[in-house]
């Protein structure tokens, strides 16, 4: 299993959007609070709209916004519209293996991993994460002092 770059940018601009909710953010505001590269989170939040992840409006009022509330978004959503298959093997989909003799069982063996790992993404929504992340950041301010 691989979580690309893309795919934790993707979640944490996520979350961004939801500590908002309502609220329209720009990327800059997202790039700058995350500490993501800006042209890369445009990228990014392109395809998190194409996936009914977020949704946009442009102009000066303009901005993004959860596309759906932060309790009805897991992470394996958003691993899902950004990488794809939550596990692949050498960028192959786990349906296409096939080994002969003793690994045969292998493929059986990944996909149960592959399932255990979309439990745990599909388990957790946006909304599950966010007192997590406010009780890190009071610490966090707290500790600063």
């Amino acid at each position: 299993m691989h979580i690309s770059a893309k795919a934790d940018y993707a979640t944490r601009a996520l979350l961004e959007l939801a500590r908002e909710p309502g609220r329209p953010l720009t990327c800059e505001a997202i790039a700058s609070s995350q500490e993501i590269p800006f042209r890369f989170l445009k990228s990014v939040v392109g395809e998190l709209r194409r996936a009914g992840l977020v949704r946009s409006q442009r102009g000066c009022e303009g901005g993004y916004w959860l596309g759906r509330p932060a309790d009805e978004v897991t992470l394996l959503d958003v691993v899902r519209a950004i990488d794809g298959d939550v596990l692949t093997l050498r960028g192959e989909p786990l349906d296409a293996l096939g080994y002969p003799g003793p690994a045969a069982p292998l493929p059986d063996v990944w996909r149960q991993i592959e399932a255990g790992a979309a439990a745990v993404l599909g388990g957790l929504t946006l909304a599950t994460l966010l007192p997590a992340a406010t009780a890190q950041e009071q610490r966090s301010k707290a500790g600063a002092v």
